[in-house]
């Protein structure tokens, strides 16, 4: 009960120590506002740029594999032998598309796009990619075979070019002078903004008319899904083991699952949390030299008022309580203004970048728990400073 009374009693000496010397105590916390709302401002922003990139990746399916050939005229994978090898191993793999990229520009009338990027797929491209139509319908094998000029489009496109989905099916655009007919429009996928490159300006036609247009009969790009993403590493040995046999040469083949990808991005990202967050770091101890200072400033004006205390038979644990109390009390008092601070300017920093940045918890966690270790630690040498006065010279000095 005691030692409860004696804590509290420095407490409020503490509290009016930070009142009597506002700018001083002010200029001493400024330090650790700084060093904690950058802490927490670099790293939700950046958790936030990752997160954001993660998910662009996840969209694109966490359980895809993709597969770059590299085909010359005595080496090459034929579509035939890649749907072999895709039926052999359903069991395994879900979905599997060719994809056919063909630059160019859309044009309907005098209205045109130069941004869109076209593709040839397969009927299972809009399943892969947990595509929804607006309007109409999607590629069908049939298209494939008979190499249909058919279209579909992104909503941008349907919106820039036609006023609506509505509008757009059972019309006519031109992909480089052909003309092809629009069978549906995909759902909207991004729900702030359609711009132009954005994920909603995209148009895509039966891959064997897609390899006719760019006189290439061979694709050299394919998409996996597979049925889960716990069988991603046996997909991938599967699929170099079948082109192995038909590729002499490694660099001829490329294969590459979105769980390795995502894998690697994510110790990215937490390589780059701890480097940003030592870099924020390097304020909060600059933070603490800054209060070590400002309390031995306060030690030395208050000797003679130590001198008393010790004179009337205050204990020396009793002082060095009081000033590691006091700067404890200055540090605690920085770190939660601090992440005030940092939690109101992440997110609104991530709205001017686009994306979503609420203040990370563990950065919060981290630099409060920091703000108040430096308020210990550097403040326990001022603190044993004046605990360890005589009270004779204490006395004695004006």
């Amino acid at each position: 009960m005691e030692v409860v009374k004696s804590m509290l009693q420095s407490f409020k000496l503490a509290i009016k120590s930070i009142i009597a010397n506002k700018m001083r105590s002010f200029l001493t916390m400024l330090g650790l506002i700084i060093g904690v709302s950058a802490v927490v401002i670099l790293v939700s922003v950046m958790m936030g740029y990752m997160n954001n990139m993660v998910k662009s990746f996840m969209d694109m399916g966490a359980n895809t594999i993709s597969v770059n050939l590299v085909n010359m005229p005595a080496r090459q994978a034929s579509v035939d032998q890649m749907y072999d090898f895709f039926n052999e191993h359903r069991d395994i793999f879900s979905e599997m598309t060719p994809q056919v990229s063909v630059s160019g520009t859309i044009k309907v009338g005098s209205e045109k796009t130069t941004t869109t990027t076209v593709s040839g797929v397969s009927e299972y491209y809009g399943k892969l990619k947990n595509y929804k139509l607006e309007k109409g319908r999607f590629l069908s094998y049939a298209d494939m075979v008979s190499r249909q000029k058919v279209v579909v489009i992104g909503y941008y496109v349907a919106s820039k070019l036609f006023g609506s989905p509505k509008a757009a099916i059972g019309e006519t655009i031109k992909i480089n002078g052909s003309a092809f007919t629009v069978v549906g429009v995909v759902q909207r996928q991004d729900k702030t903004q359609l711009s132009a490159r954005g994920s909603d300006d995209f148009a895509f036609m039966p891959y064997s008319t897609a390899g006719q247009l760019n006189g290439t009969s061979v694709p050299d790009y394919y998409i996996f899904a597979t049925v889960n993403t716990q069988v991603s590493n046996q997909a991938v040995e599967l699929l170099k083991d079948f082109l192995k046999t038909i590729y002499t040469q490694k660099e001829t083949y490329f294969v590459q699952s979105m769980s390795q990808m995502l894998g690697e991005i994510n110790k990215e990202v937490a390589l780059m949390s701890t480097i940003i967050g030592a870099i924020a770091g390097i304020s909060l101890l600059v933070a603490g030299v800054g209060v070590m200072n400002i309390m031995l400033v306060s030690v030395t004006e208050r000797t003679r008022e130590i001198g008393i205390r010790k004179a009337l038979g205050a204990r020396k644990g009793v002082i060095l309580q009081q000033f590691v109390i006091e700067a404890l009390v200055t540090s605690t008092l920085g770190g939660s203004l601090g992440i005030v601070l940092g939690c109101i300017a992440s997110p609104t920093i991530g709205r001017f970048m686009n994306i979503s940045s609420p203040a990370n918890f563990n950065a919060v966690l981290i630099s409060f728990s920091v703000s108040v270790a430096i308020g210990l630690i550097f403040g326990y040498m001022p603190a044993m400073r004046a605990a360890s006065l005589n009270p004779i010279d204490a006395l004695r000095s004006e």
